[in-house]
C-alpha cells in the first residue's frame, strides 16, 4: 500500500512479506526507496493497508497475517512522561476502554471455558466420532540463489508440533535466524 505514515506530506510504501516483515520505505530522493521502519511478525503477511482507525490524529499500518490475526502499528504515542513525583493520571476515555476490553477479555475467557467443557463432554460420550480436522498448510519451497539453498516454510493454522523431511540425496539442514525448531537427525535404513 501508499500511505503517508510518517505525516511529512509524502506517500511512503507500505511493505508485507512472506517472511513476516513489515517494512515502510520513504522517496527521500528520486533514485531508491530509503528503508525508514521495519517489524518483524512471526507469520507471512496476507495484506496490509495504512489510514486512521483506531483514534483521530494517530495513523496506523493495518496487517492480515496468514492465520488471519489482524496486527496493527500505529503512530500513537504509548508511553506517557509525568513530572518527578507526579503520578500519571488516565483520562476518562482511556479508563473506560481499559474497562471495556477488560469486560471484554473476561467474556471470551468464559466462551472458551464453556466449549472446552462442551468438547471434553462430547469427546466422552459413547456416540462421539474422532476425526481429524481439516487445515490447510501454507508452504514455500524456494531456491536462495546467494548461498545455494532451498528455503522450505511451512505455515499451519494449528501448532506444528513435528515435520518430517524424507531425501533419498543427504541434506544438510541449516539453521536461520527465524527457525523456532529443534533439528533432530536420524539415519535412513537404506532398504
Amino acid at each position: 500500500d501508499s500511505f503517508d505514515i510518517l505525516g511529512d506530506g509524502v506517500k511512503e510504501l507500505l511493505v508485507g512479506r512472506d517472511d513476516g516483515m513489515i517494512e515502510i520505505y520513504n522517496f527521500e530522493s528520486v533514485d531508491d526507496p530509503v528503508l525508514r521502519h521495519d517489524f518483524a511478525l512471526s507469520e507471512s503477511i496476507a495484506s496490509i493497508q495504512g489510514g486512521c482507525v483506531g483514534k483521530d490524529g494517530y495513523d496506523e499500518i493495518l496487517a492480515a497475517t496468514y492465520s488471519g490475526w489482524l496486527t496493527g502499528l500505529t503512530t500513537e504515542p504509548v508511553h506517557r512522561e509525568g513530572g518527578s513525583g507526579e503520578e500519571l493520571k488516565l483520562s476518562q476515555e482511556m479508563q473506560s476502554k481499559i474497562s471495556s476490553l477488560r469486560n471484554e477479555l473476561e467474556q471470551l475467557q468464559i466462551k472458551v471455558l464453556q466449549e472446552r467443557e462442551k468438547y471434553q463432554q462430547s469427546s466422552q460420550s459413547s456416540t462421539a466420532v474422532s476425526s481429524v480436522p481439516a487445515f490447510s498448510v501454507n508452504d514455500k519451497f524456494t531456491l536462495n540463489k546467494d548461498d545455494a539453498s532451498y528455503s522450505l516454510i511451512l505455515e499451519v493454522q494449528t501448532a506444528i508440533d513435528n515435520v518430517l523431511v524424507q531425501s533419498d540425496a543427504p541434506l544438510d539442514l541449516l539453521d536461520v535466524d527465524k527457525n523456532s525448531a529443534v533439528v533432530s537427525f536420524s539415519s535412513c535404513d537404506s532398504e
